[in-house]
């Protein structure tokens, strides 16, 4: 069942999990940086900066440090 390139149906699904992920977390964060307020004048744009240039890293970033700035 191995395709030519040697790709089977559980590493193809696996492929696509992945590019789900790395696709979709950063766009998530973007929309909840953009829908949030911050206590700093400059930390959302700021935050939408470093999650357009470090995508996966920034996005991480943001869920585990910049969720904590905004305001509630």
């Amino acid at each position: 069942m191995y395709t030519l390139i040697g790709i089977g149906v559980p590493e193809l699904i696996l492929i696509l999990l992945a590019g789900a992920v790395v696709f979709l977390l950063p766009i998530m964060a973007l929309v909840d940086v953009v829908r949030s307020e911050f206590r700093g004048q400059n930390d959302k744009v700021i935050w939408v900066i470093v999650i357009l240039f470090l995508n996966i890293i920034g996005a991480a970033l943001y869920f585990f440090i910049g969720r904590n700035q905004r305001i509630s």
